[in-house]
């Protein structure tokens, strides 16, 4: 099978497309042909060497995936051969065919396309995850989410909308601002050019926002403890901004605030399990229907071009996921055409 090889830490131009053996579902895993492989920053660190794929997991990178049941593991039974599902991956999906554990797969949702499923998968775990169960975003409440118009960040505001929580987003520009908006956020700030900090106290009446997801680090967890509302919940998932901070504990201890982190990938697969169960019966019943939450697809590349993808998220100039697909053939999957 055809699959995208970094065969060692670099830029975007050393993803090659290669032979390689197809995979063998255990008896707990499927076996997926991929129609399409969505595009995450966890990819793009590991193609860099800063982010190495656990222990037993494919090599390949790919960590979501969307396509059909080609074969299953002795003791699987909850999938049929020739079902349409999307999944989380533990690696592999880059691929035209990945193995993953049963219980990380969930249906596609009816009426989205292969390309459309394959942007839920990662996002979708990691922000009910993190969102919902553990900073237990609430009804009323509202959520301040940095990088708005990334697939975290787009996700996280239609899930609140989801829940019947308010969403503040920052992003880099007014046209980000602007998509925002149109997710459902009910303020944009362009941090370029604002003070997010007073725009997120002013757009709550100065009480700040219950919730605040950071994919920024650094210095930013400062100033979102400034940003909080009391009782609130800090969940920061990404530090591209730095991993080591200086904190004033005391405007946390003042706050009565909390300050979360988590990491998806190195779970076990029983943990991804839960999560999808939950996201069958929370979310999937709401994706048919395309309100609130919809497939934002910001481009489609082939495999031959995941440098050029790579390139694409990279310069953050994207809005939505970004996804690729093993062949041109696979390109008229988007829009269920």
């Amino acid at each position: 099978m055809k699959c995208v090889s970094a065969e060692h830490p670099g830029g975007p131009d050393v993803l090659r497309v290669v032979e390689t053996a197809l995979p063998e579902p255990s008896p707990d895993e499927v076996l997926i042909a991929v129609e399409a492989a969505g595009v995450s920053r966890a990819d793009v660190m590991q193609r860099q060497g800063r982010y190495p794929p656990p222990p037993g997991a494919s090599p390949i990178l790919g960590l979501e995936v969307a396509g059909t049941i080609a074969a299953t593991g002795s003791r699987v039974r909850r999938w049929s051969v020739g079902e349409r599902v999307c999944a989380l991956t533990n690696g592999g999906g880059y691929a035209e065919y990945v193995a993953v554990p049963d219980g990380q797969v969930l249906a596609a949702p009816e009426g989205w396309s292969a390309i459309e499923s394959a942007t839920l998968p990662e996002n979708a775990f990691t922000v009910y995850d993190n969102l919902i169960e553990r900073a237990r975003l609430q009804r009323g409440e509202t959520v301040l989410i940095h990088g708005g118009t990334s697939g975290i960040g787009s996700t996280a505001i239609m899930f609140a909308r989801a829940v019947g929580a308010r969403a503040v987003a920052t992003a880099g520009s007014d046209d980000k601002c602007a998509a925002c908006r149109r997710m459902g956020a009910v303020h944009a700030i362009n941090y370029r050019a604002a003070d997010f900090v007073a725009e997120t106290k002013a757009a709550t009446g100065g009480s700040g926002a219950d919730v605040i997801l950071d994919i920024v680090g650094g210095d930013y967890i400062a100033r979102d403890l400034e940003a909080l509302a009391l009782d609130g919940r800090i969940v920061c998932l990404a530090t591209p901004s730095g991993s080591v901070i200086e904190l004033d504990l005391r405007r946390l201890f003042v706050k009565r605030g909390a300050l979360l982190g988590s990491s998806l990938r190195p779970r076990s697969d029983a943990e991804k399990a839960a999560i999808a169960r939950k996201l069958a019966r929370d979310v999937w019943p709401l994706l048919p229907r395309r309100d609130p939450i919809v497939p934002l697809v910001d481009s489609v590349f082939t495999f031959e071009r995941a440098a050029e993808a790579h390139t694409r998220l990279e310069s953050s100039r994207h809005v939505g996921k970004i996804v690729l697909v093993p062949s041109e053939a696979n390109t008229d999957l988007v829009n269920g055409k």
